[in-house]
């Protein structure tokens, strides 16, 4: 019997399905601009003893690509929570600095407290901000502004999410000395096949209502650029569907978390990278005698909800969310739960 999806309609939904209008959109925004011509002029990483990325939530896991790639380029950037950088790293703020903060708001109030800091400290840290709101403070205080440009968003992070990691992709290119049009460039498909895979919401969040049985836990883990997505993954179905979900790396997943592997509990494993897949097709093949139920979200996967699109590899983190969305969707209409409907707290958080 079909899944009946009539109960996850509503603006969560809406934001889900235009989410590639909003990455053409940022697309043409990063093209349009010039502040990564300017930032790359000002703010080579060569320049800076240290490298903060920070951000809270989705804002902060969306951070894991750009931490790697900077890492590549021969520099060891520290990803710190807004929330931790204020209250406990406040030192970090100086000169030799470069603080590299995404608040999709740019008004959370972890956000409006570092600009604040930052002032009050006369502490001179450069602040790079990656945002969605023009006017807010992140948009109009920071040194450079990179506007994602994904328009409204009504309900949990999910257009700003992938419009984000269009615009730190770019970013990476700026501050590592890269072809920023070479790097814009490879993510043109981003739009279409994101179009492409969403085009069958439907038939997605039916495949895998039927793939998660009487699940009552689940997990969702990666390694490397999959981070973002693991984290990301686990906190939307956490929010969107007040369901019990954790986001870690896969290795991490083995020291603990695999002890109570039983019938009820599903894992989401980010095949990865080349790096990854051999260590995670491994992970999922001593899942199996566990009796709980894993699957391998890749391009090549059986599975049409788990099949990733075949896109560029700087453009592999925004595939791998489409299917933490589908587990939302599927979730929500097995629960008869409208998702992304706020109860306890709201879109931007005000209170640190």
């Amino acid at each position: 019997m079909p899944l009946n999806l009539e109960a996850v309609r509503g603006p969560y939904l809406d934001d889900l399905l235009h989410q590639p209008e909003a990455l053409a959109a940022t697309l043409t925004a990063l093209r349009e601009t010039d502040v990564f011509a300017r930032i790359a002029q000002s703010c080579p990483v060569q320049k800076f003893a240290r490298i903060v990325l920070t951000g809270m939530g989705g804002s902060l896991h969306v951070l894991h690509p750009l931490a790697i790639e900077l890492a590549a380029h021969a520099r060891t950037p520290l990803l710190l929570e807004t929330s931790e950088l204020i209250h406990f790293y406040p030192n970090l703020l100086a000169p030799a600095t470069l603080v590299i903060a995404v608040s999709q708001s740019g008004q959370s109030a972890e956000t409006v407290r570092l600009l604040d800091l930052n002032t009050d400290l006369n502490a001179g840290a450069t602040i790079i901000g990656v945002t969605n709101t023009p006017a807010s403070p992140l948009g109009l205080r920071s040194h450079f502004a990179v506007l994602t440009a994904a328009g409204s968003e009504h309900s949990v992070s999910c257009k700003t999410y992938v419009s984000t990691l269009l615009a730190l992709s770019a970013l990476a290119a700026a501050l590592t000395g890269g072809d920023i049009t070479a790097r814009l460039r490879d993510l043109e498909p981003a739009a279409s096949a994101v179009e492409s895979w969403l085009r069958n919401w439907q038939s997605h969040a039916e495949e895998f209502a039927g793939l998660l049985g009487n699940t009552r836990d689940l997990f969702l883990v990666g390694r490397g650029p999959s981070l973002a997505a693991a984290n990301a993954g686990a906190l939307i179905l956490k929010e969107s569907t007040h369901t019990h979900a954790e986001g870690m790396s896969s290795a991490a997943f083995r020291h603990g978390p695999f002890e109570i592997l039983e019938p009820g509990i599903f894992i989401g494993i980010f095949a990865g990278n080349a790096i990854a897949r051999p260590l995670n097709q491994r992970l999922l093949a001593d899942i199996e005698p566990t009796g709980a139920s894993a699957m391998l979200f890749s391009s090549d996967s059986p599975h049409a909800a788990c099949r990733l699109p075949q896109v560029p590899e700087p453009l592999l983190p925004m595939a791998e969310i489409l299917p933490a969305q589908m587990l939302t969707l599927a979730i929500a209409a097995l629960r008869n739960h409208q998702p992304g409907r706020f109860r306890w707290s709201g879109k931007i958080t005000v209170v640190e």
